[in-house]
């Protein structure tokens, strides 16, 4: 971390020069995030010097026997994960297993134990956040979460803090590695859905059950994240329209070159003007010319727009054991700057006290009581790409431009594009429409007598 971009916090620590009983963790996982964690902390050469003031007082494991990749002091780890968060030594606990269970728990264990919590667990904010919020208001300490989203990318300080003072109008992000890298597999080497998701998984970019990434559960779970501190209000996890990419076809991928486009699995959060929110999650025909469109491989983007600050795109790997754990360590080094700084902290003063603040996370802040309004997908208003599979007939073009016109769906273009067997191949791309009316001219199409499928339906930004 350069000292140009050092937090306040850790700034002001600089100038109090208070003498101070260092920080201890209590550690929850040793995967591949929490390895990546204690080694960073671990090596302190020409690194932050807050560093110093770190102490690993345990980590929480499921078999103490299990060989590891890092040296740890002997009697550091533990399979009692519950004795972790309790322990009164502990000033801060770091939640690195995932999952929904026994992580939410215990997050809530060590919020009424009075200790701070880092965590890189989007699925538990993303769905428990009233829970954890209401916990850390009343307890009065902070949940620190930028590994949650985006891995290594520095986006939720930055929303919280540098951005604060604009009107947020959008967040759109490619948030989920997994889905790009397929995604671009697909585009860069013409191979199906199948063949790039087995090469993923072979490679370690996706979980042997990748539904959660595929389906579009895990950027779901990082754009309610986001959208909760852009628009200021708490999102309803299950509100959150979420489409995945098993349905990108690799004929969708070269139709979408050839009229100007790359296909991205998008997360968005977008608000115009006093309408509800739109959050959600779907494949996208993204401009080649827009910013997003040349984010390839693992890697994640988020484009901010706002007012006055126009947009602002933040970009780096979105995944693995150096993204994520630079991330936990920044909030970390975070928290330790907030305790050192605070002028009630009885450590300082040679007490043995625990260390408290008095203010809260932002993201925890009073004003995030009231929900957000998310809007329903059948009154928002986009622009489609379909594909269509008709019977060689006379007249299928005309059929298909009047159901569409029934319903006030204005078509962009119309191309024939060829053959599969002796199906005709049928192109459409819309101008801005409301999904509801888009839906109901394809529930007419669908009734055609010459219609025989409609293999692809695709969102276009």
């Amino acid at each position: 971390m350069g000292w140009a971009i050092l937090p306040a916090l850790c700034v002001l620590w600089l100038l109090t020069g208070a003498a101070f009983v260092g920080v201890k963790l209590g550690i929850l996982g040793l995967g591949t995030v929490g390895t990546g964690t204690v080694q960073l902390l671990l090596d302190r050469t020409e690194r932050h010097p807050l560093l110093q003031e770190i102490e690993i007082l345990r980590v929480g494991v499921k078999s103490v026997e299990k060989p590891r990749d890092v040296q740890l002091p002997s009697g550091t780890l533990s399979s009692d994960l519950t004795s972790i968060v309790t322990d009164p030594k502990i000033d801060i606990v770091v939640e690195l297993i995932g999952g929904l269970e026994p992580a939410r728990s215990l997050i809530l264990q060590a919020i009424d134990c009075g200790k701070h919590v880092v965590t890189a667990n989007k699925a538990v904010i993303s769905r428990f956040g009233d829970e954890i919020l209401n916990a850390a208001n009343k307890a009065g300490v902070y949940v620190m979460l930028e590994a949650a989203v985006g891995g290594g990318i520095p986006v939720v300080q930055p929303l919280k803090q540098s951005l604060s003072v604009n009107r947020i109008q959008a967040v759109t992000g490619i948030v989920n590695g997994t889905t790009n890298y397929i995604l671009t597999k697909m585009q860069t080497q013409g191979s199906s859905f199948d063949d790039v998701l087995s090469d993923a998984q072979r490679l370690g970019y996706a979980e042997a059950d990748p539904t959660a990434d595929v389906d579009g559960w895990d950027a779901a779970d990082k754009i309610s994240i986001l959208a909760a501190i852009a628009f200021g209000g708490r999102i309803k996890r299950d509100e959150v329209y979420c489409e995945g990419i098993r349905q990108v076809s690799q004929t969708d991928i070269t139709y979408a070159e050839k009229l100007g486009f790359t296909i991205k699995l998008l997360a968005i959060a977008k608000r115009e003007e006093s309408s509800p929110l739109a959050v959600k999650v779907h494949p996208t025909l993204v401009p080649i010319d827009h910013p997003l469109a040349s984010v390839s491989g693992v890697y994640n983007a988020v484009l901010v727009e706002g007012e006055p600050l126009g947009q602002v795109m933040f970009s780096g790997p979105g995944a693995g054991a150096g993204a994520t754990s630079s991330a936990v360590s920044s909030d970390i080094l975070n928290l330790v700057a907030r305790i050192k700084s605070s002028p009630f902290n009885e450590k300082a003063n040679g007490k043995n006290a625990k260390p408290q603040i008095t203010c809260l996370d932002p993201l925890l802040a009073s004003a995030h009581q009231d929900y957000c309004q998310i809007a329903p997908m059948s009154e928002l208003v986009t622009r489609f790409y379909a594909r269509f599979l008709t019977k060689d007939q006379s007249g299928v073009i005309g059929k298909l431009g009047t159901s569409f016109g029934n319903h006030g769906v204005s078509l962009e273009s119309v191309v024939q594009t060829g053959f599969q067997q002796d199906l005709a191949e049928i192109v459409v791309v819309t101008h801005d429409v409301k999904e509801g009316n888009f839906e109901q001219a394809l529930k007419e199409i669908r009734t055609l007598e010459a219609v025989d499928s409609i293999p692809s339906l695709l969102r276009v930004l």
